[in-house]
């Protein structure tokens, strides 16, 4: 393993941050194996991508009956089928009582390029709110909409023109809803008239920031906001999306109605693949050839998105996320009097997190945080960390996952958690 690492150091650049150095060899549903053979429970899944677990079986029936018909013609040159039916899918399915159209794309951050681009075309504005903790991709518009300078921004240079923050909701770190929707406003009142912003963006729960939930009456709020002043509303529904909060979408916990709703990760079950899906008006209101990408639609993407909606509905998953979540946060509650670190255990569904600080303090706990994730890790558990502070452990696990596995997931965390202390 170390002259695998030592081959990693020489030949990628050191800016692709690793957070385990396990080499994946094999994997199913939960379940990693290393080169070594080690065995480690997955809750992670790849940042909320393999939502149905790796390998699905009819995930991987799905892309190999693909590949035997083609791989690649680009959907912009020689069209095909599948992409189409992907689009009406979505299209009924992304929340929203209004007639809708669909565009693909490869990654996250391309899709919310894309719905920066739709925004500024149809409403012919430059200016674009986005939140305090939110993130939105790695590309220069990402990196300006994101709201974490470390380590997103840092040493980049200029950011583009024309993003604006706002604090986001959360009344662990004394943010009401109410402060943010005054920052809003003063915001209107010093630096920015309301007529030159084209959109708001906002995750309906934060990912890489810390999974906060966004109030369903901000929410509301801000469809009223953007509704007043002729402004587009996107949700970022990139982590949040597909079976994880427990909804197939994320707004539909907050019944408020998104312009653009842009989505990666669960969609492909493990192949690259991104939509964004809005307003037919506002979809068609770039010219020819303005949106598009050469792997945009891959054909063995679509294909592995057709299936993961079917897993999805076929197996119950939303109603799974819910469940698993509740036995998570119940466990977790079970023992913070034994670790008093935890201030705040959270989040909708499966996409849950808990978060700490020095015992008896408001101060934030990132180094705790670390030991739990490295103690999980030693006891072959996969643990992500988040937020401003670093002080978040986050969980990902596929919603798939077997109970005896979960049951077995459970048991490290406590441990660990526990282990961590001393």
């Amino acid at each position: 393993m170390s002259s695998l690492t030592d081959r990693k150091n020489a030949a990628i650049s050191r800016g692709v941050g690793m957070t385990t150095q396990i080499y994946a060899e094999r994997a199913e549903n939960a379940e990693i194996w290393d080169k070594d053979g080690n065995r480690y429970i997955d809750f992670a899944a790849g940042i909320a991508v393999v939502n149905t677990g790796h390998r699905h079986p009819r995930i991987v029936e799905a892309v190999r009956a693909q590949l035997d018909r083609f791989t690649h013609t680009c959907h912009q040159v020689v069209p095909y089928e599948n992409y189409v039916s992907l689009a009406e899918r979505l299209n009924a399915l992304v929340p929203g009582d209004f007639p809708k159209k669909t565009i693909f794309a490869t990654t996250g951050a391309e899709a919310v390029e894309n719905a920066i681009k739709i925004a500024r075309y149809h409403t012919r504005r430059p200016g674009i709110i986005s939140f305090a903790g939110g993130f939105h991709g790695r590309t220069f518009m990402g990196m300006a909409l994101t709201g974490k300078v470390q380590p997103y921004k840092a040493g980049f240079g200029p950011m583009m023109p024309d993003i604006w923050h706002l604090p986001f909701p959360n009344p662990l770190h004394g943010v009401s809803a109410e402060d943010s929707m005054k920052a809003l406003h003063q915001l209107f009142k010093a630096d920015l008239e309301p007529a030159r912003v084209a959109a708001i963006i906002v995750e309906p729960v934060q990912g890489e920031g810390g999974f906060y939930e966004a109030p369903a009456s901000f929410m509301a709020e801000l469809r009223g906001l953007c509704d007043a002043h002729g402004m587009l509303l996107i949700a970022d529904e990139v982590q949040t999306g597909f079976a994880r909060t427990g909804k197939l979408f994320a707004m539909q916990h907050h019944n408020v109605e998104a312009d653009l709703v842009t989505m990666a990760k669960g969609l492909g079950g493990g192949l690259p693949i991104s939509a964004v899906t809005g307003r037919a008006e506002v979809m068609d209101a770039p010219h020819p050839g303005g949106l598009g990408g050469t792997y945009a639609g891959n054909p063995l993407a679509v294909a592995a998105a057709h299936a993961v909606l079917d897993v999805i509905e076929d197996e119950g998953l939303c109603e799974r996320a819910t469940r698993l979540g509740n036995r998570l946060k119940q466990r977790l509650a079970g023992i913070r009097d034994v670790v008093p670190e935890i201030v705040d255990i959270r989040g909708p569904g499966f996409m849950n997190a808990v978060e700490f600080n020095l015992p008896g303090t408001d101060s934030p706990a990132p180094d705790f945080a670390s030991r739990v994730r490295e103690e999980a890790l030693a006891r072959g558990l996969i643990l992500l960390t988040c937020g401003v502070h670093g002080n978040v452990i986050r969980f990902l696990a596929p919603l798939t996952i077997p109970d005896p596995v979960f049951d077995e997931a459970l048991d490290v965390l406590e441990a660990s958690l526990i282990a961590a202390r001393n």
